[in-house]
């Protein structure tokens, strides 16, 4: 049967035909929908994870215990998980283990650029790369046999218009292998000194063994076409290439990026007159084949920076993109924007009335930082504010105390926010650590988490109560506040920024966009009370804006959140009848 698939549907159905018996996963865009579509099959035991390091080293627990297993992450959730991702990669598997990364070049929902197939060469484990929904169902079966055959764990990377595009896949029946005994074997899973010498050679060893099958392996393919022209590319350079010059020009496609098929692309650069590397972000391909001591062209071409497309190859080689390629000029932007109701307003307006200098965090209140809020002052990392709190007050000797705060999530703060908490509260500065707990994982599209009380099925899990989790951990003070009330908000934060001790305020009010969360009747505003003072728009609340100079609600977006009708010194907010 074939069927329409998103990339990341199709991932996940290749993991119930390839018998996967576990799927730990954190979420990230572009990769959450994977783990999403995969909890849809009963046969996957599927879980978020607190963050990608436990969902790698659960996938890998289970892998030990002789099942098939598999985790997803983004591009920057892999630096969290490359700790075990280095081990593993020496210790091998017992069960196949595959490890999907998704990258997002053009950084439409992440903080940096980076290309994930560095960490294939760096951890010395193979990868691979599709181009379209069939290669990602078709690519992870194949993964968990390559994990078996040469006892590696196996990483698939994805990106985002590969994730989030649509194509036909054929569908199979599932196949589940027998579960593998565990024999225990300290030599090969302990990786004490001793035994890790020991492994080292191995993984070069299969590192050699990969690259020789790499030669033979469906997995890449040469297109024969024009010999005027070749070109070697992965991913989704090879649809725009196909897109843009169909069978004019020779193609190397590459579906397993590392290791390279060595004698493959020297055979194929033998055989064409002019030869380009067409990839994303670095020169990955293109550093190998030089290396070769071929003559290639790539990155004297095309940037390091950016997703490519179909108009931008074309235009690189001088030819027309195809009508159906070419950019719609003259649409509205769409700045991003806090939704209308979101609780991490009232919060950021409040910390900007004060004048507070905000360490901010990963998550929907990373757009605090943009205007008319204005609020955050660095983003780094998931939970590098917490940390960074503390090194900025015990640099300043305290005096910058009581007027820096540090924010974060309740998803982010399970993430590795607790880890920069123990230190604050062992160490000792004055910090403040404001927990923004909207009571879900807000930002990828509503992933339940520890604190929430529900698994990723919706059904009832454990929950960890987060007063209860900071007390522990030494924090003293520690309140909860409101933050559409404005005024308890205020308070709360001016007198734990003047305490002389570590505290923790917790900002407490579901997502708007729950569906258990009901909204209230919208407001309108009074024209004749309103004196078009624009008080109401330092908020940046969507659904207001400013007609015949006054104040006007959208009522289809208001939920009736009252932030607004705090600010108007006039009492011109008031309930639409």
């Amino acid at each position: 049967m074939k069927k329409l698939l998103l990339g990341n549907a199709a991932l996940a159905r290749g993991l119930y035909e390839a018998g996967c018996a576990l799927a730990s996963s954190y979420p990230g865009t572009p990769s959450t929908e994977v783990t999403e579509e995969a909890v849809k099959f009963n046969e996957i035991y599927c879980e978020w994870a607190p963050n990608e390091k436990v969902a790698l080293e659960t996938a890998f627990g289970a892998c030990l215990a002789g099942k098939r297993a598999f985790c997803a992450m983004k591009h920057v959730g892999l630096n969290v998980a490359a700790d075990p991702l280095f081990t593993i990669s020496y210790t091998g598997v017992n069960a196949g283990l595959v490890i999907n990364v998704a990258d997002d070049p053009g950084m439409h929902s992440s903080q940096n650029e980076q290309d994930s197939r560095h960490y294939a060469r760096a951890a010395k484990i193979p990868m691979l790369e599709p181009s379209d929904s069939q290669e990602a169902l078709d690519f992870a079966k194949a993964a968990f046999d390559i994990s078996e055959k040469f006892d590696t764990p196996v990483l698939i990377k994805m990106c985002t218009r590969v994730s989030h595009s649509q194509s036909v896949a054929e569908l199979c029946d599932r196949t589940e292998p027998p579960a593998r005994p565990y024999q225990k074997d300290p030599h090969k899973y302990v990786m004490a000194p001793a035994n890790a010498k020991i492994r080292h050679p191995f993984v070069e060893e299969r590192t050699l063994k990969l690259a020789e099958f790499a030669e033979t392996s469906p997995l890449n393919k040469v297109e024969m076409g024009g010999k005027s022209l070749g070109i070697i590319c992965d991913s989704t350079c090879y649809q725009y290439a196909k897109e843009v010059f169909g069978d004019q020009v020779s193609i190397l496609k590459l579906g397993m990026v590392w290791p390279f098929p060595q004698k493959m692309i020297k055979d194929f650069a033998s055989k064409v007159e002019r030869l380009v590397v067409l990839e994303e972000l670095d020169p990955f391909i293109e550093d190998y084949v030089k290396s070769l001591g071929i003559k290639v062209e790539g990155k004297s071409l095309f940037p390091m920076t950016d997703e490519f497309s179909q108009s931008l190859v074309a235009s690189e080689f001088g030819k027309e993109a195809p009508a159906s390629c070419k950019k719609i000029e003259g649409l509205p932007v769409r700045p991003p924007v806090m939704c209308a109701g979101c609780p991490h307003r009232g919060l950021f307006y409040t910390l900007a009335r004060l004048k507070c200098t905000v360490l901010g965090d990963i998550g929907c209140y990373t757009l605090g930082a943009m205007p008319p809020l204005g609020a955050i002052d660095a983003v780094e990392c998931m939970g590098a504010s917490v940390s960074s709190i503390h090194g900025f007050n015990k640099a300043t000797g305290g005096a910058s105390a009581d007027k820096t705060v540090a924010v974060i999530g309740d998803s982010t703060f399970m993430h590795s926010g607790m880890t920069g908490l123990a230190n604050i509260a062992y160490n000792q500065s004055d910090s403040t650590v404001i927990i923004l707990d909207n009571s879900i994982t807000g930002m990828t599209g509503h992933q339940q988490n520890p604190t929430t009380g529900y698994n990723i099925k919706g059904d009832p899990a454990g929950k960890i109560n987060l007063e209860a989790l900071v007390r522990s951990m030494g924090i003293n003070r520690v309140r909860v506040v409101d933050p559409y009330d404005l005024k308890q908000t205020e308070a709360a934060v001016k007198e734990e920024l003047a305490a002389k001790e570590p505290s923790v305020i917790i900002s407490r009010r579901p997502c708007a966009l729950l569906k258990y969360v009901k909204p209230k009747a919208p407001l309108q505003v009074n024209d004749a009370k309103c004196v078009g003072c624009k008080a109401c728009m330092k908020i940046g609340c969507p659904a207001i804006s400013f007609k015949g100079g006054k104040a006007f609600v959208d009522q289809t977006q208001c939920v009736g959140c009252g932030v607004c009708k705090q600010l108007c010194a006039k009492n011109a907010f008031e309930a639409a009848q």
